[in-house]
């Protein structure tokens, strides 16, 4: 078990990082094929070589250049990314993308499931409060949103927790991120025509850069608000 509380399986897939090493963090919400939007971004940012830049997983599908976004990751030495349920969708071939390559998947299959530092997680999905770390399995760090007895709606799991650290996480689609002392929310549906976020850890500010195009529709009440459903505070 790791001193965040997880299981030995999960452990295994998890990566530290030692943040003094870094002049700067940035995290960086779903991405989704959206080549354009993410190098728009990065050139907004312009990570200097002191800097890390952590994707939050979900590089893939949806949008119309995934190949083209692992070629960016994993070519910029500073950029990161963990494995959102898109990659293992992929990776356990309940999805298909042509365009990828083996050494693609290989990559994908090899990303981390949680990232941290000190008083400070990534995720995917999100963390779920009624449950012990150590029982938390790959697919609830994928996936949680609901916390609700019937699994639906709200509340949803940053409305419930409350720490000790600080979780990033992506996955629910947001009007506009989320940002909360104990969770920070920056999926904002770049693929549907929305924003591409980052949180620039050092200024605690959002920085973003508009789709072009939306790749895929998403009615506008799919968008969760965070007035509406706020973090923990």
């Amino acid at each position: 078990m790791s001193d965040l509380g997880f299981s030995t399986a999960i452990e295994a897939q998890h990566r530290r990082i030692d943040r003094s090493n870094y002049r700067n963090v940035y995290v960086v919400g779903d991405v989704h094929g959206c080549r354009g939007a993410l190098d728009a971004l990065l050139a907004k940012l312009d990570p200097a070589a002191e800097d890390l830049v952590v994707l939050v997983g979900d590089l893939v599908r949806r949008g119309p250049d995934s190949a083209g976004v692992i070629e960016r990751v994993r070519s910029t030495p500073n950029v990161v990314s963990i494995r959102g349920n898109n990659e293992e969708k992929i990776v356990h071939g309940r999805r298909q993308l042509p365009e990828l390559s083996v050494a693609d998947v290989r990559w994908l299959r090899s990303r981390p499931l949680v990232l941290s530092w000190e008083g400070t997680v990534v995720v995917h999905g999100g963390i779920d409060p009624r449950e012990p770390r150590d029982a938390l399995t790959v697919d609830d760090l994928q996936n949680t949103e609901s916390v609700a007895a019937d699994g639906d709606g709200p509340p949803y799991w940053w409305e419930r927790y409350d720490g000790p650290e600080r979780v990033f996480f992506g996955h629910e689609v947001l009007e506009r991120p989320l940002v909360g002392a104990s969770a920070v929310g920056l999926d904002t549906g770049c693929v549907y025509g929305g924003r591409l976020t980052a949180y620039d850890c050092a200024r605690d500010r959002t920085v973003s850069v508009a789709a072009p195009r939306a790749h895929r529709e998403r009615a506008p009440e799919k968008f969760l608000s965070p007035d509406r459903y706020p973090a923990v505070s």
